[in-house]
């Protein structure tokens, strides 16, 4: 495999995951933060606002089309809509995700594997980044692959929410890493676990490897167009 880089996943591929036990888990503890610091509810009415405002915030991010950071999309989109201005309360979602967001990983898991892959890609002179959709903030990042047993110093880069204008699957995302790294497509492997999100990075001439233990095929789209197969498989690849 003669790639200079390798860009991973992370939340069903670092890090294995249910993701819909994850979401679930993930929007509670957060809408219950909101509460915490002030977001008006007593009702079913402000319960639905509260998470019709979550939603929208982060379908914000997922449609962002470069005009802001995808942080300053979430949190405008969050004020215009229930009218509860949190952009000023940044500071207090790092105590959350230092607290009570740790309770999210008990819908992970870490497989043994993965940092001996990343361990063995770092001796070999691979230069590794962390290719995760930035919803979530460079902290969150830390912490979830801490989940996974991996230090994210290991990397070169992740990708969050703070610096990023862009999310998968909008190819912009991806030519916005290849310009960080400053590499072309064509010296980079994208390692994933979602068909439509992941693999869509091959239409930049970056080379793809979908990863089957927590696959998402969301268009039942033919795998066999890819590399694919669990981590161990992944080991065998590279090696």
């Amino acid at each position: 495999m003669r790639k200079k880089v390798i860009l991973f996943d992370l939340d069903g591929t670092l890090l294995p995951q249910d993701q819909d036990k994850f979401i679930a888990a993930y929007f509670g503890v957060l809408a219950h933060k909101l509460i915490s610091i002030g977001f008006p509810y007593s009702d079913e009415g402000d319960k639905d606002k509260l998470t019709k405002g979550i939603w929208s915030a982060t379908y914000a991010m997922m449609k962002n089309d470069g005009g802001a950071t995808n942080e300053d999309a979430f949190f405008s989109t969050f004020g215009a809509l229930t009218g509860f201005d949190i952009s000023d309360k940044k500071d207090l979602f790092d105590e959350f995700y230092k607290n009570e967001f740790q309770a999210v990983s008990a819908t992970c898991w870490k497989n043994p594997i993965i940092p001996d892959v990343i361990s063995k890609l770092k001796d070999d002179g691979y230069r590794i980044a962390v290719a995760t959709n930035p919803l979530f903030p460079l902290i969150a990042n830390k912490y979830r692959l801490q989940w996974a047993g991996l230090d994210i110093n290991d990397f070169e880069y992740c990708t969050s929410y703070e610096t990023s204008r862009y999310c998968k699957p909008n190819l912009k995302y991806y030519e916005a890493i290849l310009n960080h790294l400053s590499v072309r497509a064509d010296d980079c492997l994208m390692v994933g676990n979602d068909v439509r999100e992941d693999m869509i990075a091959r239409e930049l001439g970056i080379d793809v490897f979908l990863i089957t233990d927590c696959i998402i095929n969301s268009e039942n789209r033919d795998i066999n167009d890819f590399s694919h197969g669990s981590w161990n498989d992944f080991l065998k690849f590279i090696e």
